[in-house]
């Protein structure tokens, strides 16, 4: 059994690693994707085909000071409404590069606060989404809600557009809690949201907690994680809060005496896991956890669990194209991101172009690690066959590879025939492990606590 003196000795305490949504991460983009790349590379998609498409509203009412997203306050809906044109735009100049016959897998509202929209925004927004393309079967149309932000007629415009799956956000139900990270929402009026979803039939509810807030215990996580439970949500991420006021300045906010030290964070987290476990549900890669019955533990249990920008996901499309300021697109070639300054974003969809501004386009060994990376953070394991299948990698590369990484982390993997394993003791380490297989510098990139 691994114990955490030698958890401690591999460095898990201390070290700070990418999440890996994307490899490689965000930090290594550049300006060499251009939005003529980016509007070759939607014309490359192939016709009568599927893509994911997110849309982000960067706009909150409040400003939380543990979020470190890149969002602006607002306490009207002028900038709103103008920003909801600038996407409307944005999707039109899309469906001109798009190819015939594509079909939506999934739509997301991220942001921010998608739902600070009015319902005439939202009735707008929908309705220009589907004159890009329909959905396909299966869809899924998901929204980030806020229940501090969200009334029936806002919920009945959404549901009436196709939302089958609503996410919200809870992140901790203490009230201390709630006080010192500026994020008041009671458990009531949370349970309120719910019930208001749950009554116009949307189909699937997530939600986000965090551990390792400020003076957060294992008492109050528990508390936390069972009034959660009792609104039976089909899924939960419980991602570790990362600390970083000096990219996210309003997190200068929160007391860094308050944090729980590293330690403590992974008893958080173990708290946290026993419970969801213990009320049946599957866990999902390093994070997520997932009612036996979604689609998550599905595609978990068919090797068909992927990691994106938003996640983990069952998602089988290989395109996933982000509007908005900030947002990222993935394609086959690599990656695309547009401006992140609302503004910057702003004035080049007005002027009738794209507004990429950085991104990267894959080369060498990109693809390849990429997804080993992504295996070791679904699936907790690597497999050469498909590796040497798909890629064309070399079996002798790939075994020496794995014998690196086993050496670097005292010999706690296993190796066979098969590819590389992360066993239960070990996978604490997960995110450090996966960096083993990053070949790029990441010691000019700031990230977050690898607990």
């Amino acid at each position: 059994m691994t114990t955490r003196t030698q958890l401690s000795r591999l460095g898990l305490f201390d070290a700070k690693v990418p999440r890996y949504t994307s490899y490689p991460t965000a930090p290594h983009f550049s300006d060499a994707v251009s939005p003529g790349d980016f509007a070759s590379w939607i014309e490359a998609v192939p016709e009568n085909g599927t893509v994911s498409l997110y849309l982000h509203v960067p706009f909150c009412r409040r400003l939380c000071w543990f979020c470190a997203c890149r969002t602006q306050g607002t306490a009207t809906l002028s900038p709103v409404a103008a920003y909801v044109e600038t996407l409307k735009a944005e999707l039109e100049m899309l469906k001109a590069h798009l190819p015939r016959g594509i079909r939506l897998s999934r739509l997301h509202w991220g942001g921010g606060t998608p739902t600070l929209l009015s319902p005439e925004m939202m009735r707008d927004l929908i309705g220009k989404v589907q004159e890009v393309a329909d959905f396909a079967d299966h869809y899924e149309f998901s929204v980030e809600i806020d229940p501090n932000e969200i009334d029936g007629e806002r919920l009945d415009v959404l549901a009436e557009g196709g939302m089958n799956r609503a996410s919200i956000g809870v992140q901790d139900f203490d009230a201390q809690i709630q006080e010192t990270i500026g994020r008041p929402q009671g458990y009531e009026l949370t349970r309120q949201a719910v019930e208001m979803i749950r009554a116009r039939g949307v189909a699937s509810l997530n939600a986000d907690i965090l551990y390792g807030l400020p003076h957060q215990s294992r008492a109050r996580i528990t508390e936390t994680v069972q009034k959660l439970l009792s609104f039976a949500p089909d899924r939960v991420a419980l991602y570790g809060y990362a600390h970083v006021p000096w990219m996210a300045k309003r997190q200068q906010m929160i007391p860094s005496d308050a944090l729980p030290t590293p330690s403590e964070r992974l008893d958080l987290f173990e708290t946290a896991r026993r419970l969801f476990v213990w009320d049946g549900y599957a866990e999902i890669g390093i994070d997520h956890f997932a009612a036996p019955d979604d689609g998550l533990a599905i595609a978990q249990k068919t090797g068909k669990l992927r990691r994106n920008f938003q996640g983990y996901t069952d998602d089988t499309s290989e395109v996933l194209i982000g509007l908005g300021a900030s947002s990222i697109s993935r394609f086959p070639q690599g990656y695309a991101q547009n401006a992140p300054a609302t503004s910057a974003y702003t004035a080049a969809v007005r002027e009738g172009r794209f507004a990429t501004s950085r991104g990267h386009a894959f080369q060498g060994e990109d693809k390849l690690r990429a997804r080993m990376i992504e295996m070791l953070m679904c699936n907790f394991r690597i497999d050469s066959a498909e590796l040497t299948a798909r890629y064309g990698a070399d079996a002798d590369a790939l075994s020496a590879m794995f014998r690196r990484a086993n050496e670097a982390f005292d010999d706690m993997l296993e190796i066979t025939e098969e590819g590389l394993f992360i066993p239960p003791e070990a996978r604490p380490l997960t995110r450090m492990i996966a960096r083993s297989f990053d070949a790029y510098d990441l010691s000019k990139a700031g990230h977050s606590s690898a607990i």
